[in-house]
């Protein structure tokens, strides 16, 4: 099922511009989880508790004058990951591309589905969709519903078949799919997109939907020429872009008018469904965070939550700062072996129920499936 509305106003002509597929803009940080944070996370670069300072500061991308962002709000010293999403911040996320680099970025990019990216792209200011020509719609629908489908990426379609008068199939489209990332991965890149939707100082607070989860990101351009909202559920993927042909600064009351839209539409379209939550896979592991220093939490921590890790890349270092139970640490050494036997069980398990549903789909469809 699909929508799309390439425009607002009278209609005024036949096969007009339609923004919602042919426009191309720049994307702000509605970029940021398609360009950095998921491609990071995959590459185990950073985890959701990671921790980067968020300061002026002026990067080295070979010119002589240096790269110099600022964050549209205050800086905010030492953060993790979770915390930088919430309030879309900015330094944290460049300072990832550093790592990641923007080579890396754009190889993920393109599996997601990214068409209008150029060799100009390949630079720091890529993490804060700062774009040579710009991103559809369209494409930024299609990349953002890659994480909400699992880590798997549909090539967006607008029709399921075409009949003939006497009801045969004369036309069916055929839909790429591939992996970008794994089931976990996806599920790690959701909860931090819930932060904007629930956090306290969340970007896209607007947006929730009562009983049905939402992870979504908002984006603002240089001048506020444009706003975006992109964001999904566990039914639907929606991304909505606000402004106009020729660049304009935006003013909507101080509010987004793109948020406002993508939370009309999409309220109204969940009415009728019931409750659901996103589903966290198996492979996925729970930790409780200690809230006021992003460590492992001891018996001593009070304000504490739970984050969401992969296998691969788990903490190991407990806060320090609020006393607790000194054995913590020996008793996971003690429990390494029964850890780490769990663990191969549990991948095990993981890749054999991976593979037999990647058969099963593969089996049971004509479209194209890249691995």
């Amino acid at each position: 099922m699909s929508g799309c509305v390439g425009g607002s106003g009278i209609k005024t002509e036949s096969r007009g511009l339609n923004r919602a597929v042919q426009s191309v803009r720049q994307t702000g940080s509605a970029g940021k989880p398609i360009s950095v944070i998921a491609p990071a996370i995959n590459e185990n670069i950073i985890m959701t508790t990671s921790k980067i300072v968020d300061e002026q500061i002026t990067f080295d991308d070979g010119s002589e004058e240096g790269y110099t962002p600022s964050d549209y709000n205050k800086y905010r010293g030492e953060i993790t990951i979770r915390q930088a999403v919430e309030s879309s911040q900015n330094i944290p996320f460049v300072k990832i591309m550093e790592m990641l680099t923007p080579k890396e970025s754009i190889r993920y990019m393109k599996k997601m589905g990214i068409t209008t990216l150029t060799d100009v792209d390949e630079n720091l200011n890529l993490a804060l969709g700062g774009l040579d020509k710009g991103i559809s719609p369209l494409e930024m629908a299609a990349a953002y519903n890659t994480i909400a489908n699992g880590g798997v990426y549909i090539e967006p379609t607008f029709y399921k078949k075409v009949e003939d008068s006497n009801k045969n199939v004369i036309l069916k489209p055929s839909q790429k799919r591939r992996r970008v990332y794994s089931k976990e991965v996806s599920y790690i890149v959701t909860t931090l997109l819930k932060e904007p939707v629930y956090g306290k100082y969340g970007t896209a607070t607007y947006c929730k939907i009562k009983g049905i989860d939402v992870a979504a990101k908002t984006g603002t351009t240089n001048e506020e020429y444009d706003r975006w909202l992109c964001g999904y559920t566990p039914y639907y993927t929606a991304v909505t872009w606000f402004g106009y042909d020729q660049n304009e600064t935006i003013r909507f009351n101080g509010k987004n008018p793109s948020g406002q839209i993508w939370s009309s539409v999409m309220s109204s379209i969940h009415s009728k469904l019931e409750n659901k939550s996103f589903e966290k896979p198996r492979g996925v592991v729970e930790k409780q965070i200690c809230r006021e220093t992003g460590l492992l939490a001891r018996t001593g921590c009070k304000d504490l939550y739970t984050d969401y890790y992969l296998k691969s890349n788990v903490p190991t270092v407990y806060c320090s700062k609020h006393s607790g139970n000194e054995l913590e640490g020996t008793a996971n050494k003690d429990s390494s072996s029964t850890s780490l036997l769990e663990n191969i069980v549990d991948n095990v398990k993981e890749s054999i129920e991976s593979e037999t549903q990647n058969y099963i789909y593969k089996e049971s469809t004509d479209e194209t499936f890249e691995q």
